[in-house]
This record gives C-alpha cells, sequence and structure tokens, in this order.
C-alpha cells in the first residue's frame, strides 16, 4: 500500500488530535497510543509517522482543548452581542448543567486535565498551555463585583465535585448551589 498524500497525512494527525483531546479529558493522559489510534480509527503504527512521542501529541492536544473553550467563550460574546455579563452568565449556566457535567469528552479542558498537567512537569508545553488557558479564562470571567479566578475556581471545583458524586442528588445541588452563588451578583 502506498503512501498517504500530504493532505491525507494532515487530516490523520488532526484526527488523532481532536481524538486524543478527547480522550485525554475523559479518561486522563493515560490513555494508551494503541487505544487512541484504535479510537482515532487509525493503526498504531502510523503514531510515529506523526508525532515524535506521546508527549508531544499531549502537548497539542492540550492546545487543541484549550483552542475550543477559547471559541466557547468567543461564541458566548457573539451570541449576546458583545454583552459580556450576558455571555458570562450564560457561559456559567451552561458550564455548571449537568450535560457539562456528563459530557468530559468535550468539556472544559481546565477541570478534566487538572490532575494529569499537575503530574506534568513545569517545562512542558502541555503546562505552559494549561496555565495560560488557565489564566486567560479566569481573566474572561472577571467582573466588576467578582474575581475570575474566583469564580474560575467556584465552576472548576463545582464541576470535579459534581462529577465525583454523579448518581447522588448532591451532584445536582452542588451544581445548583455554585451557579446561584457566581450568577446572583452578576
Amino acid at each position: 500500500m502506498g503512501r498517504a498524500s500530504q493532505a491525507q497525512a494532515e487530516e490523520n494527525r488532526r484526527r488523532v488530535v481532536e481524538t486524543a483531546s478527547r480522550l485525554f479529558r475523559e479518561q486522563g493522559t493515560h490513555v494508551s497510543v494503541a487505544d487512541l489510534m484504535k479510537a482515532a480509527g487509525l493503526t498504531h503504527g502510523g503514531f510515529y509517522k506523526q508525532f515524535a512521542s506521546k508527549e508531544a501529541l499531549i502537548d497539542e492536544a492540550t492546545t487543541h482543548a484549550f483552542d475550543g473553550l477559547a471559541r466557547l467563550r468567543d461564541d458566548a460574546l457573539e451570541q449576546h452581542t458583545g454583552q459580556r455579563d450576558a455571555a458570562q452568565r450564560a457561559l456559567i449556566d451552561t458550564y455548571l448543567s449537568v450535560e457539562h457535567r456528563d459530557n468530559a469528552a468535550d468539556g472544559c479542558p481546565a477541570a478534566a486535565l487538572a490532575a494529569d498537567i499537575a503530574r506534568e512537569p513545569e517545562d512542558r508545553e502541555a503546562h505552559r498551555v494549561y496555565t495560560e488557558g488557565v489564566g486567560d479564562f479566569a481573566q474572561w470571567l472577571a467582573t466588576d463585583d467578582q474575581d475570575g479566578i474566583t469564580r474560575l475556581s467556584t465552576m472548576l471545583g463545582a464541576l470535579v465535585l459534581a462529577r465525583a458524586t454523579k448518581g447522588s442528588p448532591l451532584s445536582e445541588e452542588i451544581l445548583t448551589a455554585a451557579r446561584t452563588a457566581l450568577t446572583a451578583t452578576s
């Protein structure tokens, strides 16, 4: 079988990064290369034609996930015709929803990747991207009345606790309490 065209190789790489981004948010960065490539519909052997290492893929997948989060914020602002407070409330409502709790694969990378990134060396690209992404998100969430870091910490903590207590009434209670606390004064 012949080599893939340049366009096909780029498409395969994009598919692997996208799949890794979802799987890492859903299952953690310990997902094996073999399982990741299978989920992407590609052969295990093709991985090393595309990436120097799994760490390089973690870096790219983390960047991809935070780029998606930035697009979500931009979309919220656009949908609310530049009204930042309305966009923030809408994003908080979505973030602290049962749907987001139940869909880690497409959810916030800050919440889903926190434990894995904490184990990464500080000089790794994934660590830098994560840190900048969290900072940008916190800055976007800031209001005249509320610090963005406090708001983001409340959101992340509530989401992580709600996911950990899923299946109990406490899970939805956590989401509701955090949502109410964050939107009561905004």
